[in-house]
């Protein structure tokens, strides 16, 4: 899935040109990008907000205002919670509060870092009015004045702040949660995403006069800022830890969701939101993910090396001793946090509370503010368990005004039970599972469920969203939105698509035009149809695409979980060695290629397979392929005998097994990609290929292995390492076509899984290992250069090797009835068997050039006496990314 700046630029090129052509004609070029990314949200009609409230027996409410003692300015983000329950709120940017739940409560409790906690005595069931006033902590740190000539240098030795946050790593292993060797916990989370800082021509003109219903606003720094509300959700968990052997489960009990991003096509939004706002943040992991980053933790284990700690405060809570420690980043502009944590002086240097925020100088794009709150509690057995979480982050496209994305998680943490088994049957359940009436639209059921309440803002959403939702005007929006952003258009049952292949133009076909579609569940849940046609203007030749799905789950095929069976049948144009798919997205046959692309086939491929996924990630795919194919252009298929006897084609019939095993896998879906969300799992591939000589006229027996293991290793402030080793097999005698021809890329493009310095069809084998491995330093090298570290550049390092050979039996040069190797000319490029040198290509890139563009400086080094082959080239990737 694409985050909401990466969607524009992934807009196929004539289509946005096309766009942004026909909103200058509807208003002004200024207003124009805001005016895509707002079409679906521009709808009208004026309505009430109302949110009716079911009554119980008793409800306790409070309202008012928390202030500082010192100074009577208002204090925001105050945690206020009914004393020994779960229900709590935080105060506004003004300092006001409300918070009501069903229940006789007599206290409540004001807490924050840096202030004394106080609690009150409330009238149970009653509605309670409160002004607070907070004081500083009971003791201070006494002032201390250094007189010097030069400034006092930091160091780690005899500090005292540092020998205080290394106890607290050496106690992290019995602090954290997942010390227990069985827990189960009750969780709450919800997200709210708002759309801010419109340009006002755009809300002042008269395209928006019957949408100003759906606004808001809210104070910001003193400032009234007006919101845009985008989507809201809300859900429930019961959570269930097993430490050994480690076993994860997630029972969601209830959700409810408001949405108006539906033009962006992707299942699993939710996934992507929880993985942006911090999805299960640890302080007690050495990395912290969050806005698609990891951040290193303020108490990793090396956390010294890299943070700076000063010890700031110290407050006595009752019997309990906290000690403040802030911490500050050695250099601006890394991955790290600034911000403090309380540390409680028990004797087990437990983290109570800690507050994380970012400077302006880190490398992250797109992000202008982020704040996370976490907030511990002491239980019975004398750890502290999390209680809430709350995280907070704007986006924008500039740093630091104009049109951004304001966003907010709040997870409530509440009834642990440590070290209380459940049968063994019940952990042998799947990981994440979904209670059957788990939809619950009702408002008055949240209303008494959630642990806290609501801002005014956040209580429109539902209702404001339910109405937009009817309106002809958006549903039309988010039509003309989703076709853009998804790449097909939806057009009663079917989708018409993908639009990114209308027109594309090649070497061997010229240009190319080709319309297809698919139906959706709409039309029928179990039965599938996708196709499509195409016609180039040089070979005037039609190509085409049938496939026919058999759903046994109802789920679409371009859904997870996949379990069907599929029968297709295919005629298209390839290069040899590309994979063929049944949406082909052309992109071996790009305009911008480095070198001649002279080798071409024609393929006929009629196939049979079961495709099934299990819960566990897991997933096989069982296949009966007949395939045939024709060379065209450059490409001859001739046999090594003395008439050098011409081949029409070449026929193959295949029995395909393939197995891939991706543990704790998160996946985002889209109308054409299935994308992981990559974590510290390996992804595990394995393909066994059977060929039958004499059925349905195949012409050759053998037998090929394929396996690979991709793993991303996480090397906190020194960025992350993705390694990729692979290998084959293939026993029996075959004609080159039927080798393993090494992927290689002649775009102008930068394929990570392709070798980019290697010429199509150049190398053959029967027998190969490689290693493909990409550093990504996420700027930390550049982040210390003067002058270079404000671009915000990023750092890249690849290698590739592949070690590989070829049999005699299996080489034209040594023995008989094969196919000749094509001959390196002026026009192409020829093939080679993959000798006892192995292929060795490196890199070095720079990304992150205007937030968008990755350019990388490829070195060839060997095999250059080749035809066509260049030691030296230049890729290029446009993908934004924060």
């Amino acid at each position: 899935m694409l985050s909401f700046f990466e969607i524009f630029f992934r807009i196929p090129g004539f289509a946005k040109r096309i766009l942004l052509q026909v909103l200058t004609l509807l208003y002004t070029k200024r207003t124009a990008f805001y005016f895509f990314l707002l079409i679906p949200f521009y709808v009208g009609a004026q309505q009430t907000d109302s949110l009716k409230k079911s009554t119980f027996h008793t409800v306790t409410s409070i309202r008012g205002q928390v202030i500082d003692d010192a100074n009577g300015q208002p204090l925001p983000g105050i945690n206020i919670r009914f004393t020994g329950s779960k229900y709590g709120t935080n105060s506004d940017l003004d300092g006001k509060f409300e918070l009501s739940a069903p229940g006789s409560f007599t206290h409540v409790t004001f807490s924050y870092i840096g202030f004394q906690l106080v609690t009150r005595t409330i009238k149970p069931g009653q509605p309670n009015v409160l002004q607070i006033r907070l004081h500083g902590s009971q003791t201070q740190l006494k002032e201390v004045t250094v007189i010097s000539g030069k400034k006092q240098r930091y160091r780690n030795k005899g500090n005292p702040a540092v020998e205080l946050i290394q106890q607290v790593i050496d106690h992290k292993k019995q602090n954290r949660m997942e010390s227990a060797d069985y827990l189960q916990y009750d969780q709450y989370e919800r997200i709210n995403l708002s759309f801010i800082d419109m340009p006002a021509n755009l809300m002042n003109s008269r395209y928006f006069k019957m949408y100003k219903f759906m606004l808001d606003t809210v104070k910001n720094n003193g400032q009234t800022q007006v919101l845009l509300p985008a989507y809201f959700s809300e859900k429930q968990y019961q959570n269930y830890y097993r430490k050994n052997p480690a076993k994860s489960i997630r029972i969601l009990k209830a959700q409810k969701e408001a949405n108006i991003l539906k033009f962006i096509d992707t299942a699993g939004l939710d996934i992507y939101l929880n993985r942006l706002y911090g999805n299960n943040i640890d302080i007690y992991d050495n990395n912290v993910f969050i806005i698609n980053n990891q951040l290193l933790s303020p108490i990793a284990d090396h956390s010294p090396n890299y943070y700076k700690f000063f010890i700031t405060d110290t407050i006595q809570s009752g019997k309990e001793k906290l000690i403040e420690l802030s911490f500050t980043p050695r250099t601006k502009g890394d991955l790290l946090f600034e911000g403090k944590l309380l540390v409680s002086m028990t004797g087990n240097y437990a983290v109570r509370s800690c507050e994380l925020n970012v400077n302006k100088q880190i490398n992250i794009n797109f992000m202008r503010n982020l704040k996370v709150t976490l907030d511990f509690e002491q239980h019975p057995n004398g750890r502290y368990f999390l209680s809430k979480s709350d995280v907070k982050a704007d986006l924008g496209i500039l740093k630091n005004k104009g049109f951004g994305l304001m966003g907010e998680r709040t997870v409530f943490l509440s009834n642990y039970l440590t070290d209380t088994p459940l049968p063994a049957t019940f952990y042998e359940g799947r990981e994440l599972q979904i209670a059957g009436d788990a939809n619950k639209p009702d408002t008055s059921y949240w209303l008494h469920q959630r642990p806290d309440t609501l801002s005014a803002h956040q209580a429109k959403v539902y209702p404001r969203i339910t109405q937009l939702e009817k309106m002809p005007q958006f549903k039309r929006a988010t039509w003309i939105a989703a076709t853009l952003t998804g790449g097909y258009a939806k057009w009663g049952p079917v989708l018409l698509g993908p639009i990114g292949t209308l027109y594309s133009r090649d070497s061997q076909e010229g240009s190319r035009f080709q319309v297809g579609g698919r139906t959706t569940p709409e039309l029928n849940k179990s039965i599938y149809f996708e196709g499509f046609g195409a016609y180039g203007t040089r070979d005037r030749t039609y190509k085409y695409n049938l496939a026919t799905f058999l759903s046994f789950n109802k789920t679409p095929f371009y859904r997870y979980p996949n379990d069907y069976i599929k029968a297709s049948y295919l005629y298209d144009v390839d290069v040899p060695g590309q994979n063929l798919s049944t949406i082909n997205q052309q992109a071996a046959l790009s305009s911008f290629q480095t070198g001649k692309t002279r080798y071409w086939l024609y393929s006929r491929v009629v196939k049979i397979e079961y495709v099934k996924d299990f819960e566990n990630h897991f997933s096989f795919d069982l296949a009966f392929r007949n395939w045939n194919q024709r060379p065209a252009a450059a490409l001859v298929f001739q046999y090594n005998d003395a008439a050098n006897t011409v081949v029409h084609d070449l026929t193959t019939t295949e029995l395909n097994l393939a197995f891939r095993y991706a543990p704790h896998e998160q996946i985002l879906q889209g109308t054409v990609y299935r994308r992981t969300i990559y974590s510290k799992y390996p992804i595990l591939n394995l393909q066994i290929n059977q060929g039958f000589k004499g059925l349905f006229n195949g012409s050759y027996n053998f037998t090929s292995f394929n396996a690979s293991i991709f793993k991303r290793f996480y090397l906190s402030q020194l960025g992350h390492t993705d390694i990729t080793v692979l290998g084959n097999y293939l026993a029996g005698k075959v004609p080159f076509p039927l080798l393993n021809i090494s992927p290689a890329n002649q775009s102008l493009a930068y394929d990570e899984d392709g070798y980019n310095q290697m010429t199509y069809l150049e190398f053959v084998s029967d027998h190969y290992a490689g290693i493909n491995l990409t550093h990504s330093f996420n700027g930390f090298l550049l982040n210390k250069v003067p002058l270079i570290k404000h671009l915000k550049w990023r750092e890249f390092l690849s290698a590739k090797v592949l070690f590989g050979g070829l049999r005699n039996e299996n080489n034209p040069l040594y023995s008989a009835n094969l196919y000749r190797f094509p001959t390196g000319t002026s026009d192409s490029n020829g093939t080679y068997a993959l000798g006892n040198t192995p292929y060795v290509e490196a890199g070095v890139g720079i990304g992150n050039i205007f937030k968008f563009l990755r350019i990388d400086g490829i070195r060839r080094f060997n095999y250059l006496d080749h035809p066509g082959a260049s030691p030296y080239g230049i890729k290029f990737g446009f993908s934004p990314h924060f």
